[in-house]
């Protein structure tokens, strides 16, 4: 499905990434699964083998040249779709701590088969987060949450920060033209503050990632239910 081993590699090389024999096998099985799944479930829209190497895989494994994860840490990828970023991410980081979030039930279903093909460990949830992120079992309990949606940053912050235990971070996945500084208060509100912006290229196409130290405890009150974000962002 993805292109030849060689020619994989040097995609990958471009990024300073390494992509040995093994890793290259479970990309290419997932890209496989990947397409013939969403024959019957919508999950992308990038069903030619370059760009879902280039555009899914790449952009995901990157975050590892803008981010110093620690070993071990515990992640969640909120509304994590088909697995982006998260799921790359953990076959070059099998140290990582996977939980999957996403409110639609077929997506969980995708990703349980896709890791358990696969030999990855991984907490499945299927929730919406602004639920999931009140109980007490999910709240403030990950070293980090990731999410690559298209969703404002302030909205995104208020899904994804009451997730992150103090001293952790939220890693946002964003356009080239994201509005940080419009979400800056909201940040604060829900206890975080901005520690990285970095700009970068993949197969030519701009890129923003967002790296949000949380500082303190978010509020009780946040995130607030779907209708009160979408009325009214922080």
């Amino acid at each position: 499905m993805l292109p030849e081993f060689e020619l994989s590699c040097s995609e990958f090389e471009r990024y300073s990434i390494r992509l040995d024999k093994e890793k290259y096998e479970k990309l290419d099985f997932y890209a496989e699964f990947l397409v013939e799944y969403n024959n019957k479930v919508n999950l992308t829209a990038l069903t030619e083998p370059r760009d879902i190497l280039v555009k899914h895989f790449i952009d995901s494994a990157a975050v590892m040249n803008y981010v110093e994860i620690p070993s071990n840490s515990s992640i969640i990828d909120v509304g994590t779709g088909a697995g982006f970023p998260s799921v790359p991410l953990k076959i070059f980081r099998p140290d990582l701590k996977l939980t999957l979030l996403d409110s639609l039930d077929k997506r969980i279903t995708f990703l349980k088969q896709l890791c358990n093909k696969l030999g990855i460990e991984a907490e499945f949830i299927h929730g919406r987060a602004e639920d999931v992120a009140k109980l007490p079992e999910f709240r403030e309990k990950f070293d980090y949450s990731c999410a690559r949606a298209v969703a404002n940053l302030s909205v995104l912050s208020e899904y994804c920060i009451p997730f992150v235990k103090v001293g952790g971070s939220f890693i946002s996945l964003k356009g080239p033209n994201e509005e940080v500084e419009a979400a800056s208060s909201a940040i604060s509100v829900l206890g975080g503050e901005i520690v990285n912006i970095t700009d970068y290229l993949i197969a030519g196409d701009g890129r923003r990632l967002i790296e949000i130290r949380k500082k303190s405890q978010t509020p009780p009150k946040y995130p607030r239910n779907s209708a009160q974000i979408k009325k009214k962002s922080l």
